[in-house]
């Protein structure tokens, strides 16, 4: 490849080199809550009627205000974490959640961190994957229905789909970083509104049809003690991960301009977010149980595949499936940088994970293709497409990951930050209650994780 500035345009690719110090921070209080609400509203939504068909109606509400008063919290202590003071150079800006906690907790905190949040964040991709390929196939087995009569063989198998949705996120994959899908942040928080404001709707639609509410105060009986344990367990595990972002929040917070202040941009747009999912969250769950009581579905959509209008049906399930392209790569995106940083810092002369290359091609755009980007995250996506393939199960994993990643993200490292930057001595008022809140949070996630584990066991050899 020639190396003169001439000879850089008359080859197909042209090597440059892209400063981090030249970014420019454009982001405001409502491109921060798109991104917050394309993380938070996602498929778990669609869990949560079934969350309460198993708490029932006293436990159910009260277990979503819970979590999202938590999840507020979390954030509020997070926002803080984004400047490490400096005596001598100034505040640092901490650009991840794995960097705040290497900053304040030191490099073991962080290795331990690291493991949850490449863990979590790698589930997340799992559970989008299943999911959009349940919403395709939910999609064709409706019009299949509608042709040929409700006696038709119209089963349709779940790899195909994913397959499709992972050459999309392959493509989109290769977009540098968070800064550079605000557009697609933007049109899935859309489309997270718009089938989440349909499944509420149908649910009000369907309640009133009845005439009556269905439900009761304990949620779903089960046919032993263990069992109604392993359901609320999972049913937890599901509300964990509806709400939680924590481990996205200071990715969010390095897109802000300033000023304002980073710090206070996010907590208004946090408190903005989760205020509206909360009323969002407990709408649908509330009338999706209230619609089906006892018959309530994993996925609440797929209850109204018989009931609703079809076309309304399919334009949610089209809905989720666009969301859950931005949402993939929202989650993603953290990963994505976190491992190539580390690449980067371990082989800073390798022309592979330093270099960036303009392509240029007949009749197309030029576009940048970087040697490491594209490597990782094509075989990332591989990988969780792969396992998605493998354990195609919606309920059980979305409480699989919400239990492994609500205390390690949302509480306790927040938490210890949190203690080590205010310098909060120990057994005091403030310090024991804060260890408190953790301790409590700590038996929640593992009641959440056990109960869903066991679902996913069972679900697998079933």
């Amino acid at each position: 490849m020639g190396r003169s500035e001439d000879a850089d345009y008359q080859t197909p690719l042209v090597h440059t080199q892209v400063s981090e110090s030249s970014l420019i921070r454009t982001g405001n209080v409502w491109t921060a809550v798109a991104h917050i609400i394309t993380g938070v509203i996602g498929s778990g939504v669609l869990s949560l009627a079934w969350s309460m068909a198993q708490l029932g109606w006293i436990a159910g509400p009260l277990a979503m205000i819970l979590f999202a008063l938590v999840t507020l919290m979390s954030a509020f202590l997070l926002c803080n974490c984004y400047l490490t003071p400096d005596p001598e150079y100034g505040p640092h800006r901490n650009i991840s959640y794995l960097e705040a906690v290497r900053n304040y907790l030191g490099e073991k905190n962080a290795l331990v961190c690291s493991l949850f949040l490449q863990v979590g964040l790698f589930g997340i991709g799992i559970a989008y994957t299943v999911t959009s390929a349940i919403s395709i196939r939910a999609i064709l087995s409706s019009k299949c229905f509608h042709v040929e009569g409700i006696l038709a063989n119209c089963a349709y198998g779940d790899a195909s789909y994913m397959l499709l949705f992972g050459v999309v996120q392959i493509l989109l994959s290769q977009l540098p970083d968070m800064h550079n899908i605000k557009w697609l942040s933007v049109l899935a928080a859309i489309m997270s509104f718009t089938y989440s404001f349909i499944g509420l709707g149908l649910g009000i639609a369907k309640v009133i049809g009845d005439g009556y509410i269905k439900g009761s105060a304990t949620g779903i009986s089960a046919s032993s003690t263990a069992e109604k344990v392993w359901s609320i367990s999972q049913a937890i595990g599901d509300i964990a991960f509806a709400y939680p972002y924590s481990l996205i929040l200071i990715e969010i917070q390095d897109t802000l301009k300033s000023p304002p202040s980073e710090n206070q941009t996010m907590k208004k747009a946090s408190t903005i977010s989760i205020v509206a999912t909360t009323i969002l969250f407990l709408g649908c769950g509330c009338f999706g149980y209230a619609a089906f009581g006892d018959d309530t579905p994993g996925n609440l959509l797929t209850g109204f595949e018989t009931y609703g209008p079809r076309w309304l049906i399919h334009l949610a399930n089209a809905c989720i499936v666009i969301h859950l392209v931005g949402a993939y790569q929202i989650f993603s995106q953290p990963l994505f940088g976190n491992v190539e940083k580390w690449f980067m810092k371990e082989f800073p002369h390798n022309r592979f994970t330093k270099d960036d290359y303009t392509v240029r091609l007949p009749l197309l755009p030029a576009f940048t293709l970087h040697p490491l980007r594209l490597c990782f995250r094509t075989t990332y996506v591989v990988l969780t497409t792969g396992i998605a393939i493998i354990f195609p199960y919606f309920n059980q994993i979305l409480g699989v990951i919400g239990g492994m990643n609500f205390w390690p993200l949302t509480i306790y490292f927040p938490v210890e930050m949190y203690l080590t930057q205010m310098n909060i001595e120990a057994w005091t008022a403030k310090w024991l209650m804060l260890r408190i809140f953790s301790i409590v949070c700590f038996f929640v996630r593992v009641f959440a994780l056990i109960g869903s584990f066991q679902g996913l066991i069972t679900a697998k050899l079933s």
